[in-house]
């Protein structure tokens, strides 16, 4: 499915990544790919974690190749992506014909962004942004993220972010390691009427294989 292989020690100098979204070819560069349970833990439990702007995870080559898959939905479609790291999720939206908006509170990781759309060949528009102190009051036909959902304490600003930043009748799509904090954030959203649909991935190979959820969200009725 990809050509992702176990993680390489973290460095100083960039890694490359490779897949095929349809008949193009994406390349982005990071620090360290993060590709099994044991990566993360190992990763985690070190120094470098304070970089996991710059890393790779599993869950954002997940959420590229559904919006691969769905290119139709996408084309001439307004993005916001959240948490957006080394920026593979929104290359995909702008490779299909998305105008893309890539956010991250890490100046890093924008600058990755930026690099890996230029090696590309497609224009996206980055902001520096904090959940904790959003400010936008622009709205997107999509939001995108990839594994933003891991800690509880900022799940309210999220929602709020999620609510204030969609068009009317406009769909989420986050992507996660199925891990227990998100999974009860997206059964609080579908308890108070957002349609929650679920496809399933597996990134990487073998023992090293992970399950990423990719879900959809759409609206309640009283929102539209």
């Amino acid at each position: 499915m990809t050509d992702a292989r176990a993680s390489a020690p973290v460095t100083d100098e960039p890694s490359e990544f490779r897949m095929s979204l349809g008949a193009r070819g994406v390349s982005v560069l990071h620090r360290q790919a993060l590709m099994s349970w044991l990566d993360e833990q190992t990763y985690l439990s070190s120094e470098a974690r304070r970089q996991y702007g710059t890393v790779l995870w599993p869950a954002s080559i997940a959420l590229a190749l559904e919006i691969g898959e769905r290119a139709p939905e996408f084309r001439g479609k307004s993005v916001l992506e959240l948490g957006a790291g080394v920026g593979l999720a929104g290359i995909a939206a702008a490779s299909v014909g998305a105008r893309v908006v890539q956010t991250d509170r890490d100046g890093d990781a924008l600058a990755f962004c930026r690099d890996n759309a230029r090696r590309n060949g497609v224009t996206l528009e980055q902001r520096v942004a904090d959940w904790t102190t959003w400010s936008s009051s622009d709205r997107y036909d999509w939001i995108i993220a990839s594994d933003i959902l891991y800690r509880e304490t900022l799940h309210a600003q999220l929602r709020a972010i999620f609510n204030a930043s969609l068009e009317p009748g406009g769909r989420l799509l986050i992507a996660d390691p199925l891990r227990s904090a998100s999974i009860r954030l997206l059964q609080g959203m579908e308890s108070e009427g957002w349609r929650v649909r679920m496809s399933r991935w597996t990134i990487g190979e073998g023992d090293d294989a992970r399950a990423i959820g990719v879900f959809e969200l759409n609206q309640p009725q009283s929102m539209k």
